[in-house]
């Protein structure tokens, strides 16, 4: 089925040929393959071909998906599948990275995935490149171990999740709906935990909007205000009120909603002018006593009645979900301590992350490696941690269907 702004990737027999063979599975040789492909956002470099190659040799079908939409990039993407029954539980991820700052500062090349002091460096180890390996070494011995086993198994991966996230995950899952593909549950390898492998699962996400308020006045001399309207005063009153108190006490899962003024922007150079217009930048990180609706209602609720002549623009990044703590995240929980001696905890905390799209559609919980250097000069990502991910992995698998 070909859709507008779809293109579905076939490669050829001298593409195949430059892809590197799975081998014996071996997770830490996988990261550092994975890590020498120089995918910064929106650039693939062979990335989502590789894990599409490794998935093909253990033996399931995939769908390279090229999405693209006008002002933005196209990107390179992959739905992977084995079994043709329920249950269904996926794994998903991102292959692109963030860019490497300031080289000289890196040890090493941070496309090269060296082993420094039992930890492979390199831009994507964290975050998520060893997860993704470890994903598939975990499926690989699962699959030879147990190659009749009750039900199916897909990979979710994008190359746009660093990004303006339009034309990854979001446009892979419609995909997947427009070909009647289900699944029921999910786990992202996003480095989850902060210090320790086994810290923490993440069960839900905040929700997250940019708010950009913007004043009008009347531009003038600074000698004559009364000739003007000067729209600063007026903006730092409304930010004022935006910020006055809270936004409520958290609930049971989730800490309380937050806001941040992130800039405030009047653009005047000069110093005896008054400006025509003032703008400020917020961002609110919302749990789920809101959602955008609310949220909305909220701010303007709080300023209103100052009688200003203003303006909000919104842009939502997705509400607030959480996925009720059920058989998924017992049973991985419980392998997570078997294994690391650690008993995770379960979060909403952090950013927002491709999760969002993914409860729509399914049961999604995210874990994966230690995220403390993740998007740093020297990210890296302990070889044990690395080996005990998959292990994790390969677990779940056995648990899942068995």
């Amino acid at each position: 089925m070909r859709k507008q702004g779809l293109k579905l990737q076939l490669m050829s027999y001298l593409e195949i040929d430059k892809m590197k063979s799975i081998g014996t599975g071996n997770p830490v040789d996988l990261t550092k393959e994975l890590i020498g492909c120089r995918s910064i956002t929106p650039e693939n470099d062979g990335a989502i071909e590789q894990v599409s190659h490794w998935l093909n040799e253990i033996g399931f079908e995939s769908n390279i998906l090229n999405f693209e939409e006008e002002g933005t990039d196209p990107i390179t993407n992959l739905w992977s599948h084995m079994g043709n029954a329920g249950p269904t539980i996926c794994f998903a991820g991102h292959t692109d990275v963030v860019p490497t700052g300031n080289l000289d500062e890196w040890s090493s090349d941070p496309f090269e995935g060296n082993e420094v002091n039992k930890e492979i460096i390199g831009r994507g180890a964290a975050d998520m490149k060893g997860a993704i390996a470890s994903f598939i070494s975990a499926t690989k011995r699962f699959v030879e171990e147990n190659p009749d086993f009750p039900g199916s198994i897909g990979f979710i991966i994008t190359g746009d999740e660093e990004g303006c996230a339009v034309n990854g995950t979001k446009k892979i899952l419609k995909w997947m709906e427009d070909n009647d593909i289900v699944f029921n549950d999910c786990i992202v390898g996003e480095p989850t935990n902060p210090n320790t492998l086994g810290e923490m699962i993440k069960i839900g996400r905040r929700g997250s909007v940019n708010g950009t308020i913007t004043v009008e006045g009347v531009q003038g001399h600074v000698a004559y205000p009364h000739l003007a309207d000067n729209p600063i005063p007026k903006l730092i009153t409304l930010i004022g009120k935006i910020i006055d108190k809270s936004l409520d006490e958290g609930t049971n899962h989730f800490q309380p909603s937050n806001i941040e003024i992130t800039s405030i922007d009047i653009g005047n150079t000069a110093t005896n002018v008054i400006p025509k217009e003032a703008s400020a930048n917020f961002n609110i990180r919302y749990n789920d006593n809101f959602d955008s609706q609310k949220i909305e209602k909220e701010i303007h609720k709080r300023i209103e009645d100052l009688g200003y002549n203003y303006s909000i623009k919104f842009e939502h990044s997705g509400d607030a979900f959480l996925t009720e703590p059920g058989k998924l995240t017992k049973n991985l929980s419980f392998i997570i301590e078997d294994q690391t001696g650690n008993k995770p905890e379960l979060s909403t905390s952090g950013g927002t992350s491709d999760a969002r799209f993914i409860k729509n559609y399914g049961n999604v919980v995210e874990f994966g490696l230690v995220g403390a250097s993740m998007h740093k000069v020297n990210e890296s990502a302990s070889i044990e941690d690395i080996k005990n991910l998959t292990e994790i992995y390969y677990q779940v698998l056995k648990k899942y269907f068995y």
